[in-house]
């Protein structure tokens, strides 16, 4: 059933297979067994496509209920010993920017726990898919789940010194090269809108699909991209990237940990609650300097505030 489950949410046996961590091949003979067990046909098989049938479109969503079920079940037995494993899934800029860098602390306090960390930016089911912990980008709305703002998202363009010494007003802005990032919910229209300033008649520029390409095409002097804190704080730090007609606005979005509230009290997930919150109590100390502005507060009482590239 776990094999043709993962078959029919990606009506492929290849896709179904990776997820798995199985071959196309144990995906199939799976599923042709579950087939002669019922006596009826789950799949439409053609030369480079799959369908579910009827029978087998009636059928998925019941064993996708079933193994969640079980699956919660599972994490709520009292008394459960730890795992020692822990599944993470983050955006890809995200955890390259700002987890991996400081992942090594993690690994330090916590020798004893096997984190896996999963980049793909499809909707995860987090028993079903054995995610532990998720890392989202987003206003806090997940219905169901136990979502805890980390920090709220702070925009300001951002380029090379050498460009930025060209850009002092926004004028200079509407004639610059601007790097725009199609997947992103909060891009330059929405920093125009809070900062008053009207860039519809700005024509040109270049799109990514990715925070990160958006990034690096600043960093090689492309054009002027939209800083996104804290991803680009250690860009700041290396004076590869700084601030132009600043300074950072607090935006609607931001980064949660999202989780199962049944597995919140996992030694795992707990270790890791508590050790990302200490990383961003940490980042905000390091902000507070003499020279350093303070920024609006994060709901929860944190305190957001620009760390300096002097300051580190």
């Amino acid at each position: 059933m776990r094999l043709f489950e993962a078959a029919g949410r990606h009506l492929s046996f290849k896709a179904a297979a990776e997820d798995l961590n199985i071959t196309p091949s144990a995906i199939s003979h799976g599923v042709q067994t579950l087939e002669v067990w019922l006596g009826v046909e789950l799949f439409v098989r053609g030369n480079r496509s799959l369908a579910l049938t009827e029978a087998g479109a009636v059928y998925l969503p019941q064993v996708q209920a079933a193994l969640e079920l079980l699956a919660r079940a599972t994490e709520t037995v009292p008394g459960r010993k730890p795992t020692g494993r822990l599944a993470v899934s983050v955006p890809p800029t995200f955890g390259m920017r700002w987890l991996l860098p400081r992942l090594r602390r993690f690994n330090k306090r916590h020798p004893r726990i096997e984190v896996t960390v999963d980049t793909s930016q499809r909707r995860v089911e987090f028993s079903r898919d054995g995610i532990d912990v998720a890392i989202r980008m987003g206003r806090g709305e997940w219905t169901g789940l136990h979502a805890t703002c980390l920090v709220r998202e702070r925009l300001v363009p951002v380029c090379t010194p050498a460009l930025a010494a060209s850009i002092r007003s926004v004028d200079d802005l509407r004639r610059a090269t601007l790097l725009h990032v199609t997947r992103a919910g909060e891009d330059w229209a929405a920093w125009s809108g809070l900062a008053g300033i009207d860039l519809s008649a700005t024509t040109g520029g270049l799109r990514f699909d990715t925070i990160q390409m958006a990034l690096e095409a600043a960093v090689a002097g492309i054009g002027v991209a939209l800083g996104r804190l804290p991803l680009v704080e250690q860009d700041f730090a290396a004076n590869r990237l700084v601030p132009v007609l600043g300074p950072p606005l607090v935006c609607a979005t931001g980064y949660w940990l999202v989780m199962q509230r049944e597995t919140m009290m996992r030694p795992e997930v707990s270790a890791f609650r508590r050790w990302i919150d200490s990383e961003l109590k940490e980042a905000d100390e390091g902000g507070r300097t003499e020279t350093a502005p303070a920024w609006p507060r994060v709901p929860g009482g944190r305190e957001v505030r620009l760390i300096s590239p002097r300051a580190r």
